[in-house]
């Protein structure tokens, strides 16, 4: 920073050469804190008043030039935007590393979290670990009059218990589809549960919906209308039969069951409900199934009710009797 100023000499103006001027050093004036009006203090008017003969060209200050630049010292470390809140993140660790994200998800460099508040305390979701399983739940449409938001929960996108971070993911995600259910619902709304196409390895267990009902918002389950299950399997059932003593029975009354997305679609319109692809070819193998299953029926009984003609016991005629 510069420490002495460029001043003209008294009487000069812009004709003076840069020749003849001279470098004068200001001393600043013995300073009195006080706030009286005594000699000296601030209130003085002899403190007040500018000497004549001072005359600054700002012309002559020294400036830094515009090409100077500040370097900040950060240790290494540098500034990550992560939904809106800077994160400081270091570009080496204490042993040299790069900070890469590892395979196993233990690095935290190169995640993407998200801040949620439920029930009113903060949560953190690690949405890198479960992008894969975002589609798990979406936004149908709406229903009947009024903003009556439908939700689809698809169980086919879960992931499979057999992978190595499986507790992990379901923690993140269980906070995923507790934070979505707030934003997406707005007043009344019905969950389609759909269950089709979808193996043992990736049903939630009972401890996950026991916790995702626990953690819901009183006003969710109030405005829940009705929870419809599609493609439901004994397992399902044994699962909702199994959670009972923890679930009202107001919530159990909820509960419906369809066997085909044409009795879902008699419920509730389906031109924004996301139907996964393996739902829908799950669908077209049952009815198929039912179709074969039916024709079968039907052609039993139709053999059963054909008239079978009585046997005939055959007479030996008289004449070719012959006696011994």
């Amino acid at each position: 920073p510069p420490n002495s100023l460029h001043v003209s000499p008294p009487g000069g103006g812009g004709g003076v050469s840069s020749s003849h001027r001279k470098r004068r050093t200001l001393v600043a004036p013995e300073m009195n804190l006080s706030l009286d009006q005594s000699e000296g203090s601030l209130l003085s008017d002899d403190f007040l008043d500018t000497p004549d003969d001072l005359d600054i060209n700002v012309d002559d200050i020294d400036t830094p030039d515009e090409t100077d630049s500040l370097e900040f010292i950060t240790n290494g470390n540098d500034l990550e935007w992560e939904d809106d809140t800077p994160v400081a993140s270091a570009k080496a660790g204490p042993d040299g590393g790069s900070g890469a994200t590892a395979e196993d998800g233990n690095a935290n460099n190169g995640r993407l979290w998200r801040t949620v508040i439920i029930g009113e305390q903060e949560h953190r979701i690690d949405m890198q670990i479960i992008k894969p399983y975002l589609r798990v739940i979406t936004h149908g449409g709406y229903y009947g009059e009024g903003l009556n938001a439908i939700i689809v929960f698809s169980a086919c996108y879960l992931p499979d218990s057999s992978f190595p971070d499986y507790h992990y993911i379901m923690e993140n995600l269980f906070l995923y589809v507790v934070s979505s259910l707030e934003m997406l619902v707005a007043e009344d709304y019905l969950i389609i549960y759909m269950n089709g196409a979808t193996p043992r390895s990736k049903m939630p267990g009972i401890s996950w919906l026991k916790k995702c009902y626990q953690m819901i918002d009183r006003r969710l389950r109030k405005n829940l209308k009705s929870l419809v299950i599609a493609h439901p399997t004994w397992f399902i059932r044994t699962v909702l039969a199994i959670s009972r003593p923890f679930i009202s029975v107001k919530f159990m009354n909820k509960i419906q069951y369809v066997h085909s997305l044409d009795d879902l679609a008699e419920i509730v319109p389906m031109e924004h409900v996301h139907v996964p692809e393996c739902v829908m070819q799950y669908d077209e193998e049952r009815i198929k199934a039912r179709r074969e299953r039916m024709e079968q029926e039907r052609r039993q009984q139709e053999q059963q009710s054909v008239p079978q003609e009585p046997i005939k016991k055959s007479v030996r005629p008289k004449s070719m009797i012959v006696e011994q």
